[in-house]
């Protein structure tokens, strides 16, 4: 359990998202007071994934409120287990992404219900029995604490603290939170979208802070312009797996992907580029969140030029709702294109398409966005042999191909041209939310680009947030769960 440092000054505590892409949870201590922002679930190398087990490294009674930057799991799929442990706080968020986490948490609730009864039959668990991180019940009792707020009104938590919400462009709901507390403020970049994202409004401009936690998912990269014709990568790969009898399997992200995935089919159906075949989305959670889109659409709440839910138009559309129709996706009667989560192909339906298509070589897997390290889209992307799923090894004969236009986190570019629309002059950077070398990467070009001080923090690493001198000091990195001091 980390030793938290006493709050006399406002603290900031690095719970995930630190040495990794996954699992964002900070934790701010003003005085006695205690607030998380995010709360999210360890993906990826099994090293994190046993994270999600531990005992939260403060009592979960203690906090106060979270406040979600969104509805992606890596950000809110660890809330039920955190009220488990004994949360009763408020969890506040934008109305969309409560929508969009409710769909997310009772998923997530109950395919681990589900998976850690297939374990249990099979047999290959390491635990007797496999237990599910948390059930449907403890999801259920979790959105009861969520409570919602409106882009850009101050919220205020009492005692001196207050949030705000800033659209950030990354997911239907997604912000960016700028607190301030005990004299100091703190921006929380979240994910941030791209500049020009395919179907939601623009990314908005928080107030400059103190101190800014940013993402680098693509610290280090900036995103690769497209050559001709959009999406042409995954446009010829399905022309090519149809021509030669076989289906293409998606896995895609069921919260904002899905929804790209379908305008962008849409876009090639109608303009010729790709023949006329049936397309399955087989996704009970990926079905509910188009719903959620179309909706956002219906109170423009999207982009100006998608008014209505017509935005998706594709001949033969079909939903898999049951269990009878996901199974027989397994083996089509004819050349299909098939839609399922999760992305990364960490769990869902999606895995048990890939144990079936992936030893045919007719058939193509599109990989549609970041795969982190330890994750089987990973695996394949890196060019696996064969891939381990419910206990055995399936042989990867089907073509891999990577669609890398679909990204909607933000790229180098896009981070720092954030961080220069926000301004004002922070104390230090933490860049958070990145593969190592991504991270550093950033750092330097923060450092470069902006003359600011950037510092990647380590996981449980804890820092003082305050601003009582003139100049700024030199940041030494301490040990995994030490204080290090911010005094300016």
């Amino acid at each position: 359990m980390t030793s938290l440092a006493p709050a006399t000054r406002p603290t900031l505590t690095f719970l995930g998202a630190a040495g990794t892409v996954t699992g964002s949870k900070f934790l701010l201590a003003v005085d006695d007071r205690r607030f998380l922002i995010d709360c999210g679930m360890f993906q990826g190398d099994k090293e994190w994934r046993l994270r999600n087990w531990d005992p939260f490294p403060t009592p979960p009674a203690g906090i106060e409120a979270v406040l979600l930057t969104h509805a992606h799991l890596d950000h809110c799929g660890m809330l039920p287990r955190l009220v488990k442990q004994g949360f009763t706080g408020r969890i506040y968020c934008t109305s969309d992404t409560a929508e969009l986490a409710t769909i997310v948490l009772l998923d997530s609730a109950h395919l681990q219900e589900k998976d850690a009864e297939h374990a249990n039959e099979k047999g290959y668990s390491k635990h007797a029995p496999a237990e599910p991180l948390y059930t449907q019940a403890d999801a259920e009792k979790t959105l009861r604490l969520f409570k919602t707020v409106e882009f850009d009104t101050p919220l205020d938590l009492g005692g001196g603290v207050s949030a705000t919400f800033t659209r950030a462009g990354h997911i239907l709901g997604s912000a960016s939170i700028r607190v301030a507390a005990g004299g100091t403020s703190v921006l929380f970049s979240g994910d941030l979208g791209r500049r020009d994202h395919p179907i939601l409004q623009s990314r908005g401009t928080p107030a400059p802070a103190d101190f800014m936690v940013i993402e680098s998912t693509y610290g280090d990269r900036e995103h690769p312009a497209p050559e001709g014709l959009p999406h042409e990568a995954m446009a010829e790969a399905i022309r090519k797996t149809i021509g030669r009898g076989g289906s293409v399997l998606i896995p895609a992200f069921a919260v904002d992907r899905t929804e790209i995935v379908l305008k962008v089919l849409s876009e090639m159906f109608r303009d010729g580029r790709i023949p006329h075949v049936p397309v399955h989305i087989n996704s009970p959670m990926s079905l509910a969140a188009l719903h959620v889109y179309q909706a956002a659409a219906e109170r423009g709440e999207l982009r100006a030029d998608l008014k209505d839910a017509d935005w998706i138009t594709i001949p033969e559309l079909h939903e898999a709702k049951t269990q009878e129709e996901s199974v027989a996706l397994n083996n089509p009667s004819r050349p299909c294109i098939i839609i399922a989560s999760s992305g990364m192909a960490t769990g869902g339906r999606v895995v048990h398409h890939l144990q079936y298509m992936l030893p045919n070589p007719k058939n193509c897997v599109i990989l549609t966005g970041y795969q982190a390290v330890g994750t089987r889209g990973r695996d394949l992307q890196q060019g696996a042999e064969q891939l381990k799923m419910y206990g055995r090894y399936i042989p990867v004969r089907a073509q891999i191909v990577t669609d890398g236009q679909f990204s909607v986190h933000g790229d180098a570019g896009d981070l720092i041209g954030w961080l220069r629309d926000v301004g004002g002059d922070p104390e230090a950077v933490f860049i958070v939310h990145g593969e190592e070398g991504s991270a550093e990467a950033f750092a330097k070009k923060i450092k470069a680009d902006l003359g600011w001080m950037g510092v990647v923090p380590h996981y449980e690493e804890v820092v003082r947030l305050t601003t009582s001198h003139p100049t700024k000091a030199s940041v030494q990195l301490g040990a995994t769960g030490s204080v290090n001091d911010f005094d300016i």
